[in-house]
């Protein structure tokens, strides 16, 4: 049986693999993943602990001419190392000034009044909402409700990228995350803080999702991973940006408009970004998919003859992807199953590191322009990982590793911060590397009509992994080590399930879902029984060719 699109890869190559069109759409790729970024972990730099006490200016009435420390001995318990409590305060009384000196006051109370944070701290989302005490959980809650977000951006956005393309998902995406971003800075309470998060990260999601998607099915085999990788490095020097915004802009208000605003220098994309051609030859869209194949091979001076072009026709047996087909199908269900858990781990020890940046005992500037520079070899060290040693050894080797890195942390003593933090930068790294190879692995392994359901499944996974990374942390409160021990076993697990995957490294991508194995799993076969990587299709049809190569 001819494979759908078989013109389609006749025709990638008088286009081009990666020129100069394909390096115009992986710079445009960049812009947003700096953003992403930033909406990512801004958070973290806008609740910063602080000294707080409860707000005991009632006594100011009885009292007018006492001193604060006066104030404040004769309103606030102290603990047992003799500082003043910071979540309690004694019960106000009618009693004159004389009697509560003399007599002092001992009902205590929880802050009824509000707190009282240094007077020359900046504004940020601690001081002006009051995340502290018995709001503190508020925090991790709200970051929470951001990953709920992405969870639902990958929920809304991967089907709907297959059903109206990847163009118009992009642009709708950096729309949203532009308007509800800078909304967030004016936002005049907490609950609609987390709801505008929650909008944002459903964008983020959209973002990248479709950009991996667009990147994918625009840029030839041997040299996708490094386009999608790119990005990736670019994400991680958005992480570094952050740690200098974030340092120079102390008030949260502002560091969310400098974060948010420049998003909207993209709505150039309107007129430059270019729909995919695969997923337009997959819709019967022919016509369309034939002007911008013609657009690209002008950019990449090249040419396209008419008669090639005309090998560009929807196929009668091609049938549309549908969700059910990814558990259907034998082969797919396998497919979605694993890599949904190896999304699931990979976001899970990956947000598990990265938001408890200030928890490790140093400088959070500079442990987060760690966080942000260590990527960068990651993710550029992954092209040469996947092109040495293939995706399925590279996945697994990646999570089994960051696991093993988390577990060793566990046993590290609180009182060495340097050590955990060099772990911690350890893990950070290899687990960037993995989720670098996560994306390049499940694009591939999914067929081009079910590619974003799938990869949006997968990524559904990782947001719900997301979703328990900060509330994992809480567990640190009952054993430091509860933590960092489920950051650590969870990718162990899930890096010796992808042993259980097909190879990709150096397949053409698959267009249906098919009624065997995948392309690729065919590929290994044949080039482990034939020397010239042939297969011969059914009922004498004309040969697949499976490319044995050294390339990505």
């Amino acid at each position: 049986m001819q494979l759908p699109m078989s013109g389609v890869g006749e025709i990638w190559k008088a286009v081009g693999d990666f020129g100069p069109f394909q390096k115009w759409l992986v710079l445009l790729t960049l812009f947003p993943c700096l953003s992403v970024a930033f909406h990512q972990f801004c958070q973290l730099f806008m609740v910063q602990h602080v000294p707080h006490r409860c707000d005991t200016s009632w006594i100011r009435a009885i009292g007018p001419n006492l001193t604060e420390e006066e104030q404040l001995n004769l309103t606030l318990p102290r603990d047992a190392d003799g500082a003043y409590e910071q979540c309690s305060m004694y019960s106000p009384v009618d009693w004159d000034l004389g009697s509560i000196m003399l007599y002092g006051l001992n009902a205590t109370e929880k802050c009824s009044n509000g707190w009282v944070y240094p007077s020359a701290q900046p504004p940020s989302l601690l001081t002006e909402f009051d995340l502290v005490c018995d709001r503190k959980d508020l925090n991790d809650i709200s970051q929470s409700i951001y990953m709920a977000g992405l969870f639902l951006g990958s929920m809304i956005f991967g089907p709907l990228s297959d059903r109206i393309g990847r163009r118009p998902v992009i642009l709708i995406s950096i729309f949203l995350q532009g308007l509800f971003g800078v909304g967030i800075a004016f936002v005049p309470h907490f609950y609609v803080y987390m709801a505008f998060r929650c909008v944002v990260g459903a964008s983020v999601s959209g973002i990248t999702m479709t950009i991996l998607a667009l990147a994918t099915e625009w840029v030839g085999v041997s040299s996708r991973p490094k386009a999608v990788l790119i990005s990736h490095c670019c994400f991680a020097i958005g992480q570094m940006i952050l740690a200098g915004l974030s340092y120079g802009i102390r008030d949260w208000r502002l560091l969310e408009i400098a974060g948010s605003a420049p998003i909207f220098a993209l709505f150039f994309y309107i007129w430059v970004l270019p729909e995919s051609a695969r997923w337009l030859v997959t819709k019967g869209r022919i016509e369309e998919a034939k002007k911008v194949l013609q657009k690209a091979a002008s950019i990449n001076k090249r040419a396209i003859s008419p008669g090639l072009l005309e090998q560009l026709k929807p196929e009668k047996q091609t049938k549309s992807g549908s969700p059910l087909d990814l558990f259907r199908k034998k082969h797919l269900r396998k497919v979605t199953l694993i890599m949904s858990c190896a999304w699931f781990v990979n976001s899970l020890v990956y947000y598990g590191l990265s938001l408890n940046v200030t928890n490790f005992g140093l400088d959070i500037y500079l442990t987060q322009l760690a966080f942000g520079a260590v990527e960068i070899p990651a993710r550029i060290g992954c092209i040469f990982i996947l092109q040495w040693f293939g995706r399925k050894k590279s996945q697994a080797v990646l999570l089994l590793l960051s696991g093993l890195v988390c577990l060793i942390i566990t046993g590290i003593p609180e009182d060495q911060p340097v050590t955990t933090t060099v772990l911690a930068i350890l893990g950070k790294f290899t687990a960037s590397a993995s989720f670098s190879t996560t994306y390049v692995y499940s694009a591939e392994l999914f067929p081009t009509v079910v590619r974003q359901t799938g990869v949006g499944l997968c990524s559904m996974s990782a947001r719900l992994a997301g979703i328990m990374a900060p509330l994992t942390l809480l567990l640190g409160q009952y054993h430091q080590a509860v933590p960092m021990a489920i950051f650590g076993s969870a990718p162990v697990l899930g890096g010796l399930l992808c042993l259980l995957l097909p190879e990709t490294r150096g397949t053409d991508l698959v267009d249906d879902t098919g009624d065997g194995c995948p392309r690729a799993e065919v590929c290994e076969n044949a080039n482990s029984s034939s020397e010239n990587g042939h297969i011969k299709g059914k009922g004498g049809g004309r040969d697949n060719e499976c490319t044995k190569t050294t390339h990505f």
